[in-house]
C-alpha cells in the first residue's frame, strides 16, 4: 500500500508540474494588442507576386529532311545463266578460259560432229536433186509432155529436200554451245574429250556491268516505294564504300508471311567492284523536303490521342513570358527530333523541360539558362545543348555515308560507283538506264 501511494503522489506532482508550465509559456508569449493569441509561425516570406516558373526552351528549327528507312538485301546479276548442252556428245574444243569476257553469240563449246556434217551433206545432196527435177518438170509442163500432177509430185520433193537440209543444219548448230548475253563465265566444269549428257552443267555466264539488289519492306512502306527512286546501300565486303541503286519495279505482290513488298533495284557496277550473293545494308530514301520544322522530342506532350506542346509567348506586362498549350501534328521523327507540320511557325519557343509546374494557359515563365562547358552558346537556341546548334542541317544519307568513309562529296563519283573506287570513272551510259539486251 505505501509503495501505491508513493507511485500517485509521483504521478499527481507530475501533472501539476506539467499544468505550470504551460500557464507558463502562454503567460510569457502574452497576448497581442488585438487581445488573439498570435500563433508560433517559421519566418514569413517576403510579401509580394508569386515567382516566375522556371522552364527550359528551345527554338522551333528548320532543315532537311530526308524520308528513308532502313532494310536488307541481297545482289544478284542483272543476267546470269548456267550453259547446259541441249543434246549429249562428246566435247571437241572448249573456246573460253575461266573468269573471261565473253561477247554475245560467241562460241563457247563445240560438240563432236562428225555424224552430223555427213547428214547436212546428204541432205543437201537431196535438196540438189530435188531441184534439178523440178526445174526439169517445169520445162516439159510447158511443152506440154508431162501432166502438172508430175510438177507438183516433183515440187512436194523438192520441199521436203529442203526440209531435211534445215533439219540437217539445226542439228549441227545444236552442237555448238553459244553464250546468250555479254558476260564474264564463271569456272568451267567440263573438259576436252568428256561426254556430256543433255543439260548437264557446264559453266556459267554472269552480266556485271549492272547487279541488282533485291530487298524487301515492311507492307506500310508500299505506297511511299516507286521506280525511279533512289536507295543507298553498303556491303559487308567493301566497308566505307557507299554505292547507289535505282528502284526498278516494285512486287505487285504483298507477301502474306512476313507482311511486306519485293523491291528491285539496279546499280551500276562497270567498275566490277560488287558480286552475285553480296550481303547489302539498304537506305531507302522515298524522298526529302527542305525547310521542315522540328523540334526537340522532349518538348512533345502526348494526351488522350493527341500531340501537344507548350509555347512560350509574351506575356501581358513588358519583358514577361507566360505559357500557352498548343496542339499539333507531328511527321517524321528523326533521332531527338520531331517533325512538326501544323502547329507552329519557325522560330517559335517551345518549352522542352518543366511542362509538369504549368499546368494551366497564362502561367508566367522565366527561361533558364544551363551552364555551359564546351564554349558560349549559339544565339536564339535557350535551353538547348551547344553540341547541336539550331543552324546546322541534317545531313542526308548520301553525306553521312561518304563522311564515315573519310570522303568529301566531291570525291564520291556519280551514283553507283564508290567513293573509294580506284581508276577513272567508266564512261557511256548507265547501264541500269538502258535494257539487258540493248547494243553494247
Amino acid at each position: 500500500m505505501a509503495y501505491k501511494k508513493k507511485y500517485a503522489v509521483m504521478a499527481l506532482v507530475g501533472v501539476c508540474a506539467a499544468s505550470g508550465a504551460a500557464w507558463w509559456y502562454q503567460n510569457k508569449i502574452g497576448p497581442s494588442a488585438d487581445g488573439t493569441q498570435p500563433a508560433v509561425s517559421s519566418p514569413a516570406t517576403p510579401a509580394g507576386p508569386a515567382r516566375p516558373t522556371a522552364v527550359e526552351v528551345a527554338k522551333v528549327e528548320t532543315q532537311t529532311l530526308v524520308d528513308e528507312t532502313q532494310a536488307v538485301g541481297s545482289l544478284r546479276s542483272r543476267q546470269g545463266v548456267m550453259l547446259r548442252p541441249e543434246v549429249g556428245g562428246r566435247v571437241q574444243q572448249i573456246f573460253f578460259n575461266d573468269g573471261q569476257r565473253v561477247r554475245k553469240g560467241q562460241v563457247m563449246v563445240q560438240f563432236e560432229d562428225q555424224l552430223q556434217q555427213a547428214q547436212l551433206s546428204q541432205a543437201k545432196a537431196e535438196m540438189a536433186i530435188a531441184e534439178a527435177n523440178h526445174k526439169r518438170n517445169q520445162e516439159l509442163v510447158a511443152q506440154n509432155f508431162i501432166s502438172k500432177r508430175s510438177l507438183d509430185e516433183s515440187g512436194a520433193a523438192l520441199e521436203v529436200a529442203r526440209a531435211k537440209m534445215a533439219l540437217a543444219e539445226a542439228t549441227l548448230q545444236r552442237l555448238k554451245v553459244l553464250a546468250p548475253f555479254d558476260g564474264i563465265t564463271g569456272l568451267k566444269q567440263v573438259n576436252v574429250g568428256d561426254y556430256l549428257k543433255d543439260g548437264a552443267d557446264m559453266v556459267n555466264v554472269e552480266d556485271l556491268d549492272a547487279v541488282l539488289l533485291d530487298f524487301r519492306l515492311p507492307e506500310r512502306f508500299q505506297a511511299k516505294i516507286r521506280a525511279g527512286q533512289k536507295a543507298q546501300l553498303t556491303v559487308d565486303a567493301l566497308p566505307g564504300r557507299p554505292f547507289m541503286a535505282i528502284v526498278q519495279a516494285v512486287d505487285p505482290l504483298i507477301e502474306a508471311n512476313g507482311r511486306s513488298v519485293g523491291v528491285r533495284g539496279c546499280i551500276d557496277n562497270r567498275q566490277q567492284q560488287l558480286r552475285p550473293g553480296m550481303f547489302a545494308r539498304v537506305n531507302a530514301v522515298f524522298g526529302s523536303r527542305e525547310n521542315a520544322m522540328v523540334i526537340p522530342e522532349e518538348a512533345i506532350i502526348p494526351q488522350g490521342g493527341r500531340t501537344f506542346v507548350v509555347k512560350v509567348v509574351a506575356g501581358e506586362k513588358p519583358d514577361s513570358l507566360m505559357s500557352e498549350r498548343v496542339a499539333v501534328k507531328t511527321g517524321l521523327r528523326l533521332p531527338g527530333k520531331v517533325e512538326i507540320l501544323e502547329g507552329l511557325a519557325a522560330g517559335d519557343t517551345v518549352v522542352t523541360a518543366g511542362h509538369q509546374r504549368l499546368q494551366k494557359d497564362g502561367t508566367v515563365v522565366r527561361v533558364v539558362e544551363l551552364p555551359q562547358s564546351g564554349g558560349p552558346r549559339p544565339a536564339g537556341a535557350p535551353g538547348q545543348p551547344a553540341s547541336a546548334p539550331a543552324s546546322a542541317p541534317a545531313a542526308s544519307p548520301a553525306d553521312a555515308a561518304k563522311t564515315a568513309a573519310g570522303k568529301s562529296p566531291a570525291a564520291a563519283g556519280k551514283p553507283g560507283q564508290a567513293a573509294a573506287g580506284k581508276g577513272e570513272p567508266p564512261s557511256g551510259p548507265n547501264p541500269c538506264l538502258r535494257g539487258p539486251d540493248a547494243t553494247r
